[in-house]
């Protein structure tokens, strides 16, 4: 296997990868978004962008919870947000985000 098949497009990857294929209207395998699905996303992040946030700390931990469940075992995620200081799982996120693995 070639050193080319391991590596991974840069364009797809990192936590702004999503945003900035938005931005310019064009998917992943190079097709364009349709304008209706680009008009109800940002119709949808302008009233997110307007909504009040409840803390700093609590966006973290929910950020971390939603994104470290799709990498990180749930036992190991739940002992890294209580060494971290956040709240442990709750068993609502536990079976949300766990329930069917």
């Amino acid at each position: 296997m070639s050193a080319e098949t391991n590596q991974v497009n840069p364009a797809t990857t990192g936590a702004d990868a999503i945003d900035e294929a938005i931005a310019q209207g064009i998917d992943f395998d190079g097709s364009t978004i349709p304008p209706a699905k680009l008009e109800l996303y940002s119709k949808v992040m302008a009233l997110e962008a307007n909504r009040q946030r409840s803390g700093v700390s609590n966006t973290m931990r929910s950020r971390i919870v939603r994104i470290g469940a799709k990498h990180i075992p749930q036992p190991e995620l739940d002992k890294l947000l209580i060494e971290a200081g956040f709240a442990p799982l709750k068993e609502k996120e536990i079976a949300f985000f766990y329930g069917g693995k």
